[in-house]
C-alpha cells in the first residue's frame, strides 16, 4: 500500500482527515467515530521475527501514519511509548493456553499503552502550542489513571478525568486524583455512561471548543485504539511462529475499544483466530451476539467496574467494520459474566492454581474455563494488575496481593477530586469557569 490513508466519520463519508488532524480532534466534526477509509493489509512476512513490540508497532501501524506530520516520527513514538514488557506468559495448568498481560506499565493496566502513543503523538503535534489543549476522559476506572500518567506536567496540555463517583475502586479513585499539576479529576454524581456522554457533548459544543479547545484520550480516540492493535499483532505473530496457527483470544470488554484493536488486526490479515468477548452483568453485547436487537441501556455496577458500560461507543465503529448483523454476529461471540462467578473464578484459580486475576481478567478466565480441550493456542486478556482491586481480591483469596512500584508510588501522594453533577451543562460550565479563571491569573 503506498498511497496514504485518510480518514472518515462512521456517520458521514463526506468528511477527509489525515491522522494527525483525526489525533488533534478526538471526535469527529458531526458526532461520528473516526475511521479509515479501508483497513490496509499486512503480510506476517513484513514483520521483523526479532523485533520489540515497537518494532511491531512501528510496521504495523506504518501504512496509517504514512505522509502525516508523524510519519517520520513514528519510530520514535512507538519506542517511547512501548518501554515496558508485553508477554504471553503460558499458564501452566492449561495446555495450549496463555494469558497476554497488558498491565506492566505506570499505572498497571492495559489503558498505558494507548495513552502513552497518544501522550508522544501529542507532544509532537503541540511542541509550542499558543493555547493550552483540555483533554477530557471519561473513565470507569482505568483509562483516567494512565491518561493522567501519560500527560502528567506535559507542556501545552491539560487533563480533565470524570469518574464515577462510588463506582470505581478505592485505589482507581486515588490514582485518578493523586498527580495534581495540569491533571484535575472530577467524581460524577452517575454512571459512567453519564460521564461518557457528557465528554461527547463537550467535544460535540463549537462555541466550547473555540473558548476552550478540546480533545479526548479515550478509546473513541483513534490515536489510543491503533496502537493497541499492537500488542494483538505481536502476540499473534509469536504464537504463529511458534504453533503455525491462528492466536484465538479471549478479551474483557466494556466499550469494545480493546476489542475492536484486536478485530482489525485478524481484518488486515494477520494470524488472529476466533475472538470471544468476556462482559461482566451488563449483557448489552451479550444479548446483542445472542440474537437480540441492539439496546443501549444504563449501566449497573458489578466487581468488573472498569466494564460497567451499558452504550458502548465503540460498537459504532465495529458496525463501520461489518455493516450487517449477520456478518457481525458471525465474527465474535459474547458471554456475559455475573458477580458471583467472577468471585468464585478468582478464588478457584488462587487456591487450585496459584493464579491471580483481576475482576476484569477472571471474566475472560471464566470464558476459557468453559471450554473444552483445546487444540490451538488461546489467549485470555489480563488486562489490570489484581492489586489495583485489592478490595475485591484480597478479602476472596485471604491474603494481601503485592503491590507493584509505579502504583504503590501512586498510592504514597495525597488525592483529591471535585464533584460534579452528571449533566452535559455542568461539565461545560466548569470547563468555561476553569478557563475564565485562568485568563485571569494570567491577565
Amino acid at each position: 500500500m503506498s498511497e496514504p490513508l485518510h480518514y472518515r466519520s462512521t456517520r458521514s463519508a463526506s468528511h477527509g482527515a489525515r491522522i494527525d488532524q483525526v489525533i488533534a480532534a478526538g471526535l469527529a466534526p458531526d458526532g461520528g467515530l473516526y475511521v479509515p477509509e479501508a483497513l490496509p493489509q499486512r503480510e506476517p512476512a513484513a514483520f521483523d521475527p526479532n523485533g520489540s513490540l515497537a518494532d511491531t508497532a512501528t510496521t504495523l501501524l506504518d501504512p496509517f501514519f504514512r505522509s502525516s506530520a508523524l510519519a517520520a516520527e513514528l519510530p520514535g513514538i512507538c519506542h517511547e511509548a512501548f518501554d515496558f514488557p508485553v508477554p504471553l506468559r503460558p499458564l501452566a495448568y492449561r495446555e495450549g493456553a496463555s494469558v497476554l498481560e497488558l498491565f506492566h506499565g505506570p499505572s498497571a493496566a492495559f489503558k498505558d499503552i494507548g495513552a502513552r502513543f497518544l501522550a508522544a503523538c501529542f507532544r509532537r503535534l503541540r511542541p509550542e502550542a499558543d493555547a493550552p489543549l483540555t483533554i477530557l476522559v471519561a473513565t470507569s476506572g482505568d483509562t483516567g489513571a494512565a491518561v493522567a500518567a501519560a500527560f502528567h506536567r506535559q507542556p501545552g496540555v491539560r487533563v480533565v478525568i470524570l469518574y464515577p463517583d462510588g463506582r470505581v475502586s478505592p485505589r482507581q479513585a486515588h490514582q485518578l486524583g493523586c498527580f495534581g499539576d495540569n491533571v484535575q479529576a472530577l467524581r460524577v454524581a452517575g454512571s459512567f455512561d453519564d460521564c461518557q456522554r457528557m465528554v461527547k457533548a463537550a467535544l460535540n459544543d463549537k462555541a466550547l471548543q473555540s473558548a476552550v479547545p478540546l480533545s479526548s484520550a479515550n478509546s473513541i480516540s483513534l490515536g489510543r485504539l491503533l496502537p493497541q492493535m499492537s500488542y494483538y499483532a505481536h502476540a499473534a505473530l509469536s504464537a504463529w511462529r511458534k504453533h503455525d496457527a491462528p492466536l484465538n483470544v479471549i478479551v474483557p470488554t466494556g466499550n469494545l475499544g480493546n476489542a475492536l484493536a484486536c478485530v482489525w488486526v485478524r481484518e488486515m490479515g494477520l494470524p488472529v483466530g476466533d475472538i470471544q468477548l468476556a462482559c461482566n452483568a451488563n449483557a448489552t453485547l451479550s444479548d446483542y451476539f445472542d440474537g437480540d436487537t441492539y439496546t443501549p441501556r444504563p449501566a449497573i455496577p458489578t466487581l468488573a467496574n472498569a466494564m460497567d458500560v451499558g452504550a458502548p461507543s465503540n460498537f459504532e465503529r465495529l458496525r463501520w467494520t461489518f455493516p450487517r448483523d449477520y456478518e457481525l454476529r458471525m465474527q465474535l461471540h459474547a458471554t456475559s459474566v455475573d458477580d458471583d462467578t467472577i468471585r468464585a473464578t478468582i478464588v478457584r484459580h488462587a487456591r487450585d492454581h496459584g493464579e491471580l486475576f483481576c475482576p476484569h481478567t477472571a471474566t475472560a478466565v471464566h470464558v476459557l474455563d468453559r471450554m473444552g480441550v483445546i487444540s490451538a493456542p488461546w489467549a485470555v486478556v489480563a488486562t489490570a494488575h489484581p492489586a489495583k482491586f485489592d478490595s475485591v481480591v484480597e478479602p476472596l483469596i485471604g491474603r494481601e496481593v503485592a503491590v507493584p512500584p509505579a502504583l504503590a508510588a501512586m498510592l504514597e501522594r495525597p488525592a483529591s477530586a471535585a464533584p460534579l453533577a452528571a449533566s452535559d451543562a455542568a461539565l461545560k460550565s466548569w470547563l468555561r469557569a476553569q478557563a475564565e479563571t485562568e485568563r485571569a491569573v494570567a491577565g
